[in-house]
């Protein structure tokens, strides 16, 4: 189980540098321009916060794994982070076009994060 949450700190630091890329990636230095000036540093902000809350799961399940396994707040965070996957799977049939490949396929990628949360967090220590 050691390794699985390894794999979800490594899943996360993946997706915080997918995230940090997304300025260059969706060419924000001229699209954002097209928003309201709240809603330009609203769009920056919480990505960088997105960004931030990735590395920081990262940093628990590296240095954490043993009380993540065995404690109560360690499996509370565990099927947190579950949580913030599972609802972030959901959020792609809200907000992206339902018949596209690529949502499948995010979809996909969602869950494989909740599971690489969840799957720890329910496992029996004897």
């Amino acid at each position: 189980m050691k390794k699985l949450i390894t794999i979800g700190g490594i899943y996360n630091i993946l997706f915080a540098l997918f995230h940090a890329g997304f300025w260059k990636m969706f060419n924000w230095s001229t699209e954002l321009e097209k928003l309201s000036f709240n809603n330009k540093w609203v769009m920056q902000i919480l990505n960088v916060h997105i960004i931030y809350y990735l590395i920081f799961t990262a940093v628990i399940c590296f240095v954490f794994k043993k009380e993540l396994l065995t404690t109560k707040i360690g499996k509370g965070f565990l099927i947190g982070s579950a949580g913030f996957w599972f609802i972030r799977a959901m959020e792609q049939f809200v907000y992206w076009e339902l018949s596209a490949v690529s949502t499948i396929i995010m979809v996909l990628f969602f869950l494989l994060g909740a599971a690489l949360f969840l799957i720890p967090a329910f496992y029996k220590n004897r």
